[in-house]
């Protein structure tokens, strides 16, 4: 029986120099944890949350990442050293800036922040597990068998 609960773990500093290999990190376990669907979504969410550790915690701030992937959702979160938790602001249209938790709860099942013994953890869960197509998403055929004289007359007008 396959391990449906798997976990890994990475401590690093929050450089956007690392970031790219953090990235790479989480793709390959995400490939071998058969996530591939959700890859996208996680590595931007990753790097919303790397980024606001390196701006609002500091430049090479040490943090820790963990990855866990139950049977429906994957759950990725950072934890770092200040106390001080993090808040989904309004922006106007024009800020060059401060949408970061608004774009990772726009990707995510659900977010959130919550106080540790040393600091603080941000995360967020993606569902893993096969969403159901609304009626009105799912495919239309694309090929229509027409009379060939039905589409002459229509192509007539």
């Amino acid at each position: 029986m396959e391990d449906l609960d798997r976990h890994y773990e990475l401590r690093l500093t929050a450089e956007p120099c690392r970031f790219g290999v953090v990235r790479r990190i989480v793709q390959a376990h995400l490939r071998h944890w058969n996530l591939t669907s959700v890859t996208d979504q996680t590595l931007l969410g990753l790097t919303e949350l790397l980024a606001n550790v390196h701006q609002h915690v500091g430049p090479a701030a040490p943090c820790t990442l963990r990855l866990h992937a139950g049977p429906d959702a994957l759950t990725v979160e950072i934890s770092d050293g200040s106390p001080e938790l993090p808040e989904a602001r309004r922006t106007d249209p024009l800020d060059s800036g401060g949408r970061g938790l608004a774009i990772v709860a726009g990707l995510c099942k659900e977010w959130g922040a919550q106080p540790d013994g040393s600091g603080k953890t941000v995360w967020f869960t993606v569902a893993t597990a096969p969403v159901p197509t609304p009626a009105l998403l799912q495919s239309v055929p694309l090929a229509l068998e027409v009379d060939a004289l039905e589409l002459e007359a229509v192509l007539a007008d």
